[in-house]
């Protein structure tokens, strides 16, 4: 399985999120400057253009590129707080839609102060359509941050979905 990881605004794929993402596959997670670069998706998009990809996982502005590259791609994605609906750097939407059969399971934390998890809620409520397989998990623990007990925790949970499909 291969596996794209998008990381957030300052920061990068820890060594021990990677460890417990190689468990499922191959993992790749580019590196992204989302201050200097406002086509961020469709760079993405560019990089991994035939790269085989079978899910995509990302956090915060990262988790918003997933959301829109696994739409693009019409993969599977697991998304921590993502900033869909307002973003603190200038990132451009995308314009195509597709309707997405594939899983999204979204992981907010209720605590979070960077990106409001009503918001992202309230932009989900939007999305939803009779093709949509979305999970939301509302973590009440949870700020931004995703402490590594807790990525593991989602990450596992993603897999057993899949495997169930």
């Amino acid at each position: 399985m291969n596996i794209l990881y998008i990381h957030g605004l300052d920061s990068k794929l820890s060594p021990e999120k990677k460890a417990i993402l190689s468990q499922f596959g191959h993992v790749s997670s580019p590196d992204i400057d989302y201050y200097t670069n406002p086509s961020a998706i469709d760079s993405i998009l560019q990089e991994i253009k035939g790269g085989n990809i079978d899910v995509v996982i990302g956090s915060s502005i990262g988790g918003f590129a997933a959301y829109y590259v696994s739409l693009a791609i019409e993969k599977p994605a697991l998304l921590f707080n993502p900033a869909l609906k307002e973003r603190s750097v200038a990132q451009e939407v995308p314009t195509f839609y597709r309707r997405s059969v594939d899983l999204k399971l979204f992981i907010l934390g209720a605590q979070d102060e960077v990106v409001d998890p009503a918001h992202t809620l309230g932009f989900l409520s939007l999305a939803l359509n009779e093709f949509t397989d979305y999970h939301i998990h509302i973590r009440p623990e949870l700020t931004h941050n995703i402490p590594l007990d807790a990525f593991e925790d989602a990450v596992a949970s993603f897999f057993k979905l899949l495997d169930r499909k």
